[in-house]
């Protein structure tokens, strides 16, 4: 795995791309981590210079405790971000990535700064909430959870010793996502796209389009086969969508 950018240990950046005249970046779901985007990575470089997350609680953080919540995710990641928008920004979040990076531009934002787009994938907006509970439930609980939304690679959940070890940054984010709460006034002014899957158990369509009520540069929704990690199975469309926005004339 390639190393923390020195002294970040939030930003992973596995293929510099020092003369990109934008960067992607990407804030994963709950219980994931920046190598989840390895592939977006290789798909975009070098034209744009890709970004990934990790969150404290796994892979080479794993030593540190988890985060669990929202507001104490986004100020950190806001920190970790500064000097990074030297060039136009966007932002790509998937689940709790979506909420994540929402936050993070409205810090961003209130700063001066922020991204030119955000892409909020397979995440109701921030101001739908439901009952969950899965943070709370046990250990076999939990797992059953992975398994329903298919998210976690196999290996780890029948590895006993692997999944002791990363459980506690599932439960976290968990925590994290299932106790966030957004004023529903609350808005960037950047565009967002809003991606989902049509089968996703967890964000109805009406639920995906309410995100048009957290913006004022306007919203587009974009309806894909699949459930809630629909961009694993269609992953060559979710890249289309991507590249074709950075085909776009550059933002300053």
């Amino acid at each position: 795995m390639t190393s923390p950018i020195p002294g970040n240990l939030w930003i992973r950046r596995y293929h510099p791309a020092p003369e990109a005249a934008e960067r992607l970046v990407c804030f994963p779901h709950a219980g994931g981590s920046a190598s989840f985007y390895l592939p977006v990575s290789t798909a975009l470089s070098p034209a744009v210079d890709v970004l990934g997350v990790q969150y404290p609680g796994r892979q080479d953080r794993r030593s540190e405790p988890g985060v669990t919540s929202v507001a104490d995710l986004a100020d950190s990641i806001t920190e970790a971000l500064a000097g990074w928008d030297d060039r136009p920004l966007t932002f790509f979040g998937h689940s709790m990535g979506a909420v994540v990076a929402f936050e993070v531009a409205r810090r961003m934002e209130g700063a001066g700064g922020g991204p030119v787009r955000l892409f909020a994938s397979g995440r109701r907006a921030p101001s739908r909430t439901r009952d969950e509970n899965v943070h709370l439930r046990d250990d076999n609980g939990l797992v059953a959870e992975l398994r329903a939304l298919s998210g976690t690679d196999g290996q780890f959940l029948a590895d006993e010793e692997l999944l002791r070890m990363i459980l506690p940054a599932i439960r976290s984010d968990y925590t994290a996502v299932e106790t966030y709460r957004c004023d529903p006034g609350a808005t960037v002014s950047c565009p967002v796209t809003v991606l989902t899957g049509n089968a996703d158990p967890k964000t109805s369509l009406d639920e995906a389009r309410a995100w048009a009520d957290h913006t004022t540069g306007g919203s587009e929704l974009k309806v894909f086969p699949g459930g809630h990690f629909f961009l694993a199975d269609r992953q060559a469309d979710v890249l289309a969508v991507l590249t074709e926005h950075f085909r776009m004339p550059a933002r300053t």
